[in-house]
């Protein structure tokens, strides 16, 4: 089954074509980091205008790099959300264009659904399983029982680890985005400002990340007003280890708690290395986490998630399909 993919959730316009949600035949993704730098985050308005500009484009080449024609196509998967209104309506009208064009079956894929089915590209998922997701918008603990089977059993209470690692590397003073540049510096400092581990009272697997985005916040500004200097080294090596100790801690616990042994990362962050690094230590346990190239937002994972999907439902969407900047993962 040759699956067409679309993504443009956010800043990245993607369109990939997948051959049974394993050959990625091709994965174009356009992105849109260097324009939104100017404005130190996305601004939502420019978003979708460039995906406007881009997709068509994107579209053509996809098809030039996996060497088929748009009538050997099988079923079109594209992201319904959640994300930036604005930019899905642009991926979801396109997928329903060519849809109709070419008389082609589309579905709508949840968004975090293809990050989790971007492990699938490259390995077998397992089941039993915990997916830790980890991105800007979302951090989430899902237990998977079978495919497309969505349980949350954790998730943040506020800041999403990938927001908090931007809004710490603003006041660190690095440019957007802030993630991979937290991390860079994080392996070239050390772990000196022993920032502190959230892990709530109640004894949930939730999350929350503002009360130590507010402890560097406040040990930048106290430092400033002692006219002492902050180590930027050695500050983001103490956030990223208060972060990765709790995702890891808490995933394992869960993982334990459940008697499961298969554990999936998926999103932007589970690009990071160093939560890569401490993951990896678990030796006893399956882990699954993607190439760097299929951890962010791309089409490639969309495709995969359809892939499954349509496997496991054997229904398509219809014409009608709109998308929705707000979509729970366990409802759909």
């Amino acid at each position: 089954m040759l699956v067409l993919g679309i993504e443009s959730s956010c800043d990245e316009t993607s369109v990939a074509i997948v051959k049974d949600g394993k050959e990625v035949l091709s994965n174009v993704i356009n992105s849109q980091i260097d324009i939104h730098k100017l404005f130190g985050g996305v601004v939502p308005e420019v978003a979708s205008r460039n995906h406007v500009y881009q997709i068509s484009m994107v579209f053509k080449q996809a098809f030039i790099d996996a060497n088929i024609k748009p009538e050997d196509i099988d079923l079109v998967a594209v992201t319904k959300g959640p994300g930036l209104i604005g930019s899905l309506l642009i991926g979801v009208n396109a997928a329903k264009a060519f849809a109709l064009m070419y008389n082609k079956p589309i579905i709508g894929v949840h968004h975090l659904a293809g990050h989790i089915y971007a492990n699938a590209i490259e390995h077998d998922m397992v089941f039993p399983a915990i997916a830790l997701l980890v991105s800007g918008g979302n951090t989430e603990l899902v237990y998977m029982k079978e495919h497309f089977s969505f349980e949350i059993l954790g998730e943040t209470l506020d800041d999403a680890v990938g927001e908090a690692y931007d809004k710490v590397a603003r006041v660190v003073g690095l440019p957007y985005p802030g993630g991979p540049q937290v991390d860079k510096l994080a392996h070239q400092g050390h772990d000196t400002y022993h920032l502190p581990r959230v892990y709530l009272e109640d004894g949930s697997f939730n999350f929350s990340f503002s009360g130590l985005k507010s402890a560097v916040i406040n040990l930048v500004h106290n430092n400033e007003q002692r006219n002492e200097e902050t180590n930027k080294e050695d500050l983001c090596a103490s956030f990223q280890a208060s972060v990765v100790e709790v995702l890891v801690n808490k995933t394992i616990a869960l993982a334990d708690k459940l008697g499961v042994k298969n554990i999936i990362v998926a999103g932007g962050v589970s690009a990071n290395k160093g939560l890569k690094e401490a993951f990896m230590k678990y030796e006893n346990y399956n882990i699954s986490i993607p190439s760097i190239k299929y951890c962010t937002d791309n089409a490639a994972m969309i495709a995969a998630a359809g892939y499954y999907q349509f496997k496991k439902y054997q229904k398509y969407d219809d014409l009608t399909i709109n998308p929705k900047a707000n979509l729970d993962l366990d409802n759909e």
